[in-house]
């Protein structure tokens, strides 16, 4: 049994042939798809990229209170109240001596906790909580005064004393986790009718003051944060704390002020609903009715509010107490509630001056990936022809009746 011949390729195929095995037409093709791998790897990054996860992922984490997170005041040897004081959380000494000034003073919530086991286990908790801020490494060292100051979350350091005159605003920046960390070497001091405002989302409970020795607040001061003092804190008349006052080895001073412990708002989950025609779901308080393409109107308490539905998808969030905020889609969704505020926009959505957002969708991913494969590209063809000439330079002419 004889072999059967070998195929032949056909003369006509041949030039063809020889076009897409030429050497440099070959390198010239694995660059484009090398350029197209780069720009589909670039689209599939771009795709998974989520700005509010990554503005979040280097947060500073809050310091941890343990036990001594319920007291409004603590402290390590006495604390001494003169007016009408009220205080809004427990209040603490040890291994103090005495707790004076009650009444006039009041404890409108919490109980005390006078040199027992209790008190111990804060003064411990407080203790670790003061190191634990001390030793975080600072993201800015600040001067000594911190009045007319705009800052947004991170660590701050001062070598020295602190100061704030004015007012001193703490931006979260629509982060209502946003941790705010301040380390005083030596004193914290506020002046009179001083101010720590805080603003889009900043909440008290993550502010935490690291103060090397003695804390003083001005009279009528407005302060917000929990206070970690080295020694002694006084507070002068009038001066109000959304806060904690704690002097791990001194006094706490009172005269007629307001502290109240802060507790942070819960940012709840949000629930997504493909909408077909009509989708009724209750809320907390009353029944919200989602037509697509339609209205939205959210019955809630007794009170009505109604918003415009742009898309097919439904983003409703709801809140304790009967609230429900409704975003849809892509789309806008201009919402108010029984007192006529717009909602809340959420974290990370571009605004569109209506109390919506704007879905972009995958078109800044495609323009990316585009821009990636135009560079890679180039670049490879470029590289490709500095490698060509060199070598025609080191080989010298070629034979022209060659190449085909």
């Amino acid at each position: 049994m004889s072999d059967s011949p070998s195929p032949k390729i056909s003369s006509t195929r041949m030039p063809a042939l020889r076009s897409v095995l030429h050497p440099e037409k070959f390198v010239r093709t694995k660059i484009v798809i090398g350029a197209l791998v780069v720009a589909v790897i670039v689209f599939v990054v771009a795709g998974t990229f989520d700005p509010r996860t990554a503005s979040t992922a280097g947060a500073t984490p809050p310091v941890g209170l343990g036990s001594a997170a319920p007291f409004a005041v603590l402290a390590g040897t006495t604390i001494t109240n003169t007016g009408p004081t009220v205080i809004r959380g427990d209040l603490g000494l040890y291994p103090g001596t005495a707790i004076t000034g009650f009444p006039p003073g009041i404890q409108a919530t919490g109980v005390t906790d006078d040199t027992d086991a209790v008190a111990s286990l804060a003064k411990n908790d407080a203790t670790t909580a003061f190191l634990d801020a001390a030793g975080r490494t600072p993201d800015t060292v600040v001067g000594p005064d911190l009045g007319g100051q705009t800052l947004v979350p991170g660590v701050y350091s001062g070598s020295s004393s602190m100061a704030i005159t004015g007012t001193l605003t703490l931006d979260a920046q629509g982060d209502p986790n946003a941790v705010f960390i301040f380390q005083a070497g030596s004193t914290l001091i506020t002046a009179s009718n001083s101010v720590v405002a805080l603003e889009n989302g900043a909440q008290a409970c993550n502010i935490f003051w690291e103060v090397g020795s003695s804390l003083t607040l001005g009279t009528t001061s407005s302060f917000s944060g929990t206070v970690f003092s080295l020694t002694s804190s006084t507070l002068n008349t009038g001066a109000t704390v959304a806060g904690r006052i704690i002097a791990l080895n001194g006094a706490v001073t009172l005269d007629d002020n307001l502290i109240t412990v802060p507790t942070c708002a819960a940012v709840l989950p949000t629930t997504t609903t493909t909408v077909a025609a009509t989708t009724t779901s209750t809320a907390v308080g009353g029944t919200t009715t989602s037509t697509a393409g339609g209205t939205t109107t959210t019955t809630t308490g007794g009170s009505t509010s109604t918003s415009i539905v742009v898309g097919a998808v439904t983003t409703t969030t709801s809140t304790p107490g009967g609230t429900t905020t409704t975003a849809l889609g892509s789309g806008t969704t201009p919402t108010t509630g029984s007192g006529g505020s717009p909602s809340t926009i959420p974290l990370g959505a571009p605004q569109t001056g209506l109390g919506g957002t704007v879905g972009l969708g995958v078109w800044p991913d495609l323009f990316i990936a585009l821009g990636a494969f135009i560079v890679a590209a180039f670049a490879g063809l470029f590289l490709f022809e500095v490698r060509r000439r060199n070598q025609d330079m080191s080989s010298g002419p070629r034979d022209s009746s060659r190449e085909t």
